[in-house]
């Protein structure tokens, strides 16, 4: 991972806490969305990523979220490093197969290596 690149995905994981810690829920998923993006060609970030959101998924007691985290925390082990749906969110509310498009400001961060 290139500095910019890590730098990006570690303030967009330091949000997601933070909100976590205010119980700002949905704030801290839309950030861990975003380091999701940012990380998900790479195993630990990406891992740590579906880590994050099945907390919140067990927090709110949506046992969906919990069951597609797990789910994609298996995947994120095994592919991470193969093949990802480049620009997935990584949430349980989108099929974990579909490549999608990816936030103009995130994409310069991945292109600048």
């Amino acid at each position: 991972m290139h500095p910019k690149l890590k730098e990006s995905f570690n303030f967009e994981m330091n949000k997601a806490i933070q909100f976590y810690n205010k119980e700002d829920l949905e704030q801290s998923f839309v950030h861990l969305e975003r380091a999701h993006i940012l990380g998900q060609t790479f195993v630990i970030p990406h891992t740590k990523t579906h880590l994050w959101m099945m907390k919140i998924g067990w927090k709110k007691h949506d046992y969906r979220e919990v069951f597609g985290q797990i789910t994609r925390m298996i995947a994120s082990i095994l592919f991470s490093r193969v093949w990802v749906p480049v620009g997935n969110t990584g949430g349980a509310n989108v099929n974990p197969l579909k490549p999608m498009p990816i936030p103009k400001d995130l994409q310069k961060i991945i292109d600048d290596k």
